[in-house]
């Protein structure tokens, strides 16, 4: 049950992904929230909104999603899933995200945090 879980949130994930790109072809820049995709109310396996960030107007990088040497994994915006444990920080490498379901390579990876 857990590998089909984590096998939906990354086939939604990679879902919003491709709605954001297009939204972002068709308006020059990524959408403000999910709401602008019709995507707001998109539950994870485990029954929690999808989390996602966009950096347009964004001070600092404090929410951005990072690697090990917290340089942020994307540069337009973060897309995520929480994963089953609910909890989650902007280090992937914290304990609270390693189960985390993440966007990261502005696309080119999708996957469980601990394996990126």
């Amino acid at each position: 049950m857990a590998r089909a879980n984590t096998a939906a949130a990354i086939a939604d994930i990679a879902k919003i992904h491709l709605a954001v790109e297009t939204y972002e072809m068709n308006y020059d820049a990524p959408p403000a929230s999910l709401d602008a995709l019709g995507k707001a109310g998109m539950l994870d396996p485990w029954g929690r909104p999808y989390v996602y960030l966009s950096f347009t107007g964004l001070k600092g990088k404090g929410g951005m999603r990072k690697d090990k040497n917290l340089v942020p994994i994307n540069s337009d915006y973060d897309l995520y899933s929480v994963g089953p444990d609910g909890d989650s920080v902007p280090p992937l490498t914290a304990k609270p995200s390693r189960d985390d379901i993440v966007m990261a390579n502005n696309g080119g990876f999708i996957g469980v945090a601990s394996d990126y």
